[in-house]
């Protein structure tokens, strides 16, 4: 496709033939459907967690901007792997240029109903930056023959002119070419091409037109609007002259031959001659044909009224018929279709429509799509949060108990805490105004890194006989490593001979240490909790055989507006030993806070996939630290009770299959110890425990006692 002057590159066209393997499928207008990601239902089904990750929003569409990153990672795979090229996928911005054949633009209003088509767009763009020969496209002036100029001067043609009509025939048959290679090599993605253009090419009025006696006589706009159709099932072929052989030069059942930009153009310039030997002299046979801007102010969506998709009786489904014909009646304003049917007159009202049709036609050919444009702001928070790896799982699926709801609801897992988050300021658990509080008086100026380090490497020193291994050898055994100083004694019939060799040496540990960060646990319960996290992860640091990982959880509003039924529940991964540094704690854990409420058992299972199982050569800890019961709520679930008891005891009788043990501590001051006492050993059990606030610190202490222990 090629870019008319001063657009974007985003000229998609699809094509349709009569077999899949050919490439296409030919068709008439298709039926509108319910809901424009019926393809990607079909294999994403809404208990699936990636078609959650998607599609799972209950916020304003086009403002959640986790979600927002979810569609453009999964956008960008599957241009990747469709294109076999690592081509960057990105938000459309007023900062980046998109004309250098290199980056595929995707529209910043992408919602459940036009992600289909958005990955058509995506596809057929990222198609073209593989297979276009941009070069040749860019000088496509100098390679039109200077004798086409001069035929279309003779027709009343400039050559501007020129090189707009050649553009538009290039940009038709090159689609067909780049389509074809498209839906031969990754047929699984074909119906997002179909998605794509029942949105933006199909449409009722065209299939009239194409039966109608409008657009039949020779003129350039009569051509155009007939040959970017004719790979609708409703073409007629004798409607112009020349129109048959322009058929036949282009050859769709064929198309694969072509196998460059340069071989399109050859076709497009023989269709170009065909027309200036037929077309009248500058002629016009519909007023008001300048293009105008697509109306649609998003990239997908719902289609306008003339989107359909016609019954599909209207047409001449016999392929058979297109060949047939009497050559010496082609065109010349026949007011009779192929089939011998009469061509009836557009009515003024369909002409009207015709019009707006065939400009969302031709903007489409010549890449004017309108892609809404997203914010510099937005567009860097995208990538801050793509850098911490934030993304949607599907939880709490299954359970009828949620008022009837078995689809669960959606929870956000961010796996690193980076500057750059707590610098965007996306999530009230981690942000800049956190961190320049850390040290006021509001909390006494309690310092819980300073404190929690100076613990950790008290308990780090006792830790680090871990690192010991003790060796012991025997000899003189049946079996074993031959020991070479014993060998003389074969000769005196001695055949114990062999040694073995036995390491006695500590386990490692893997430690998950998920902090109950809701709004309950905040002043001196949060500092205390923090302290003795800090502490385990400096300890662990100077061992060297134990990871750690730090998660806090509470709840965030999507839409960057507090709104407890459009909440979801949010676990944050802090620290990870095993790719963070010290200095992370010490930089980054001051912009960390308290917030929201407790949906404990669903953050555990956003996380099930990642913990670590026990094995013969590892223990696996589960450690969680909270005040409370329980308690969430949005517009899917209502997480509360028996209930929210019940299935956190379930993800905790999961994490114990796999051999992880798990230990809960119950963290409270005088006024609430014995509030959610009975619920809390519900969901834990015997590993239950109930701790001082002003004790916290020592169930740091007796994990060290653990870690020393075989």
């Amino acid at each position: 496709m090629i870019k008319n002057e001063k657009k974007t590159r985003k000229d998609l066209m699809f094509n349709n033939t009569l077999k899949d393997n050919r490439g296409f499928v030919f068709k008439n207008a298709v039926k509108k459907a319910t809901t424009s990601t019926q393809y990607s239902s079909f294999w994403m089904d809404s208990g699936n967690d990636e078609y959650n990750e998607l599609f799972g929003a209950t916020g304003a569409p086009g403002k959640d901007l986790v979600q927002l990153a979810g569609y453009k990672r999964a956008i960008g795979n599957f241009v990747n792997i469709v294109t076999g090229e690592s081509i960057p996928v990105t938000f459309n911005s007023n900062d980046v240029s998109y004309t250098d054949g290199k980056t595929v633009c995707i529209g910043a209003n992408l919602t459940e109903k036009n992600f289909d088509i958005a990955v058509g767009l995506a596809l057929h763009e990222g198609s073209h930056i593989k297979l276009s020969d941009f070069n040749f496209l860019k000088n496509l002036e100098v390679n039109i023959p200077a004798e086409v100029y001069v035929l279309a001067e003779k027709k009343g043609f400039d050559r501007y002119t020129v090189l707009g009509h050649l553009k538009t025939l290039l940009n038709y048959v090159e689609d067909r070419r780049i389509d074809n290679y498209i839906f031969k090599s990754s047929p699984g993605y074909k119906g997002y091409y179909h998605s794509m253009y029942k949105k933006y090419f199909y449409s009722r009025v065209i299939d009239k037109m194409l039966l109608s006696s409008d657009l039949r006589e020779e003129t350039w706009e009569s051509y155009e609007g007939r040959i970017i159709n004719l790979h609708n099932n409703n073409r007629q072929l004798g409607a112009l002259k020349g129109l048959r052989a322009i058929w036949g030069v282009i050859d769709i059942m064929n198309i694969g031959r072509l196998k460059t930009s340069e071989d399109a153009y050859n076709v497009a310039e023989s269709i170009y001659r065909i027309i200036l030997d037929n077309v009248v002299h500058n002629g016009s046979s519909i007023e008001g044909t300048g293009k105008t801007s697509d109306d649609e102010t998003s990239d997908g969506g719902t289609s306008d009224g003339l989107q359909s998709g016609g019954d599909g009786n209207t047409g001449n489904s016999d392929e058979n018929s297109d060949e047939g014909g009497d050559e010496t009646s082609d065109g010349g304003g026949i007011s009779t279709n192929d089939d011998g049917s009469e061509a009836k007159e557009l009515t003024d009202a369909q002409k009207k429509q015709l019009q707006n049709a065939l400009n969302k036609q031709s903007n489409f050919l010549d890449g004017d799509i309108k892609k809404t444009k997203m914010s510099k702001k937005n567009l860097n928070d995208i990538n801050v949060i793509d850098d911490a790896e934030a993304s949607y799982e599907n939880v709490g699926s299954g359970d009828g108990a949620w008022g009837g709801n078995t689809n669960g609801t959606r929870c956000l897992v961010v796996k690193k805490l980076t500057r750059a988050i707590i610098e965007s300021d996306q999530f009230d658990c981690a942000t800049k105004r956190n961190m320049s509080s850390y040290s006021v008086s509001r909390w006494n100026k309690y310092d819980f890194v300073e404190e929690g380090l100076r613990i950790g490497t008290v308990l780090g020193k006792k830790l680090q006989i871990r690192n010991e291994e003790n060796t012991t050898k025997y000899t003189r055994k049946d079996s074993g490593r031959l020991d070479k100083r014993l060998i003389a004694e074969l000769g005196f019939g001695n055949s114990n001979v062999f040694s073995q060799t036995f390491v006695d040496k500590f386990n490692k540990v893997f430690v998950h240490l998920s902090i109950d960060a809701s709004g309950s646990m905040s002043g001196t319960k949060w500092n205390k909790a923090m302290t003795s996290a800090v502490a385990m992860i400096k300890a662990a640091d100077m061992t060297g055989n134990i990871d750690v990982v730090v998660s806090i959880r509470t709840t965030h509003s999507p839409t960057g507006r507090y709104s407890s039924n459009a909440s979801v529940p949010f676990i944050l991964v802090c620290y990870d030993s095993r790719v963070d540094k010290l200095v992370k704690v010490k930089t980054l854990f001051k912009a960390l806070s308290v917030s929201g409420t407790t949906p404990e058992g669903l953050c555990f299972e956003a996380i099930m996939d990642d913990l670590i199982p026990s094995s013969n050569t590892q223990d696996s800890y589960f450690i969680n630290y909270s005040d409370g019961a329980p308690q969430f709520f949005n517009n899917d679930i209502s997480y509360s009770g028996t209930r929210a008891n019940e299935h956190t005891k379930k993800m905790v009788s999961i994490m114990r299959d796999k051999g992880i043990k798990v230990l809960s501590y119950f963290i409270s001051d005088n006024y609430d110890r014995a509030y959610g006492v009975s619920s809390f050993k519900t969901m834990y059990g015997n590993d239950a425990e109930f701790v001082n606030v002003t004790n916290v610190v020592d169930i740091a202490k007796t994990m060290n006692k653990r870690f020393l222990s075989k």
